[in-house]
């Protein structure tokens, strides 16, 4: 069967291991260099280029040049959103790490999904503001209400600010751990900013794991209620 959009080059290209770490990575929404990614990868640094520059091709990755270095991030929120499906997928038939890292328990607690807070305190941070009638249903999905515009504000995110981004405000992203659904678009981004703001929590190096404190986590929950 022909119809459609081909998605054999784009799935041919996220099948291989070393590109695969690759966007892993880089799903901690933190651009970095083609060096920092070829250790990461355990490849060399003339096979990471090949690797990059297919990704770049494909527009799976954007690339931007400062000084002598070039960085490297995830293109967009879109591809974020699918490589966090396809991580969905995954989790859900099995596909796990053989040996399961000292990390893997606090990158279900708590990680970064390129721009906003995923795991099990993302799905409770979505979940509890729904609760409280913080979302409601408009042409193109979930839209912020009055309510959660107050909620917003309570947190020192002012809702007028978001309103100027062409992405969505408020979206759902399906969690590949929790496998419900945690809180993505312009306001999950600003939750996970003022999250590292006010100390409640830091990104861990080379990993997607947000560390939440104990005095982090009690405040996140107090603030949602």
């Amino acid at each position: 069967m022909r119809d459609g959009p081909n998605i054999t080059a784009i799935a041919a290209l996220i099948g291989d291991h070393a590109r695969a770490q690759v966007l892993n990575l880089l799903m901690a929404g933190k651009a970095l260099t083609a060096t920092e990614l070829a250790d990461a990868a355990g490849v060399t640094r003339q096979t990471i280029s090949t690797h990059l520059a297919k990704l770049v091709d494909a527009g799976l990755l954007a690339v931007e040049a400062q000084g002598r270095h070039r960085y490297f991030r995830i293109a967009d929120a879109e591809v974020a959103q699918m490589l966090e499906s396809l991580m969905g997928v995954a989790f859900g038939v099995g596909s796990l790490p053989l040996r399961p890292g000292p990390r893997e328990p606090a990158l279900r607690k708590a990680r970064v999904c390129y721009d906003h807070l995923a795991g099990e305190l993302g799905v409770l941070v979505y979940e509890r503001l729904a609760a409280r009638g913080a979302f409601g249903i408009g042409a193109d999905g979930i839209v912020l209400t009055d309510t959660g515009q107050e909620l917003a504000k309570a947190l020192g995110i002012e809702p007028a600010s978001l309103a100027k981004g062409k992405r969505p405000v408020c979206r759902t992203c399906l969690d590949w751990s929790e496998r419900r659904h945690h809180l993505a678009g312009l306001l999950g981004g600003a939750i996970l900013e003022r999250c590292e703001q006010l100390g409640w929590a830091r990104r861990l190096p080379q990993t997607r794991v947000m560390a939440f404190s104990l005095e982090g986590e009690a405040a996140l929950r107090s603030w949602l209620g």
